[in-house]
């Protein structure tokens, strides 16, 4: 089992992976970008700007993508694997490319290697108003309610594309809700 959580900032990715780490202590726990050793260093240079053309930075996701394949889902492949996002917020974010493209890019860079459970956490524009009103925000957040939701519905668009076995929470219900659904969903 190949388990992805997603969702755009503020929407409790965090608190639910924690509650899954309690519950699930034989799986494996990972996060894209940065989840082998190569890949830490990929996200700083990206994280910190060090690419200048969003062509560049595009490619060093690829680059994390394909070597956090190769190093954590294919050597665990018959472990569980939760990962704290996936190629769904990798091509997400990567919006000033087509959806397309970006598709094909990320299913050559994960060789066509796919989660077998998507779980998107989703808020709507009042709550994610909000959540960040709450918190210092980081460059992306400080793009702004707009961007994060167009984002979030080019997961959506993304996990319906790739055929993956999902489900979509309102991540504005009670945390015990969210939790109680996620398990559901595993366990079907």
């Amino acid at each position: 089992m190949y388990v992805v959580v997603e969702g755009i900032d503020t929407a409790g990715k965090s608190t639910q992976l924690e509650l899954l780490q309690k519950k699930y202590t034989n799986a494996i726990f990972t996060k894209e970008p940065g989840g082998t050793d190569i890949g830490i260093k990929l996200r700083t240079m990206a994280l910190n700007g060090e690419a200048k053309s969003k062509i560049a930075e595009m490619f060093l996701f690829l680059a994390d993508r394909a070597e956090h394949i190769e190093e954590v889902i294919l050597k665990n492949e018959k472990k569980m694997l939760v990962s704290d996002r996936s190629m769904i917020s990798g091509i997400a974010y990567a919006s000033t490319f087509p959806l397309e493209k970006m598709i094909e890019l990320n299913l050559l860079a994960t060789n066509n290697i796919l989660p077998t459970h998507a779980i998107l956490l989703e808020l709507t524009e009042d709550e994610l108003k909000y959540r960040l009103s709450q918190k210092k925000n980081d460059a992306i957040e400080l793009r702004g309610i707009e961007y994060l939701i167009n984002i979030q519905n080019r997961m959506k668009e993304t996990i319906i594309k790739l055929g993956v076995n999902h489900i979509f929470i309102d991540a504005g219900k009670k945390i015990e809700e969210i939790e109680k659904q996620i398990e559901d969903f595993l366990n079907e």
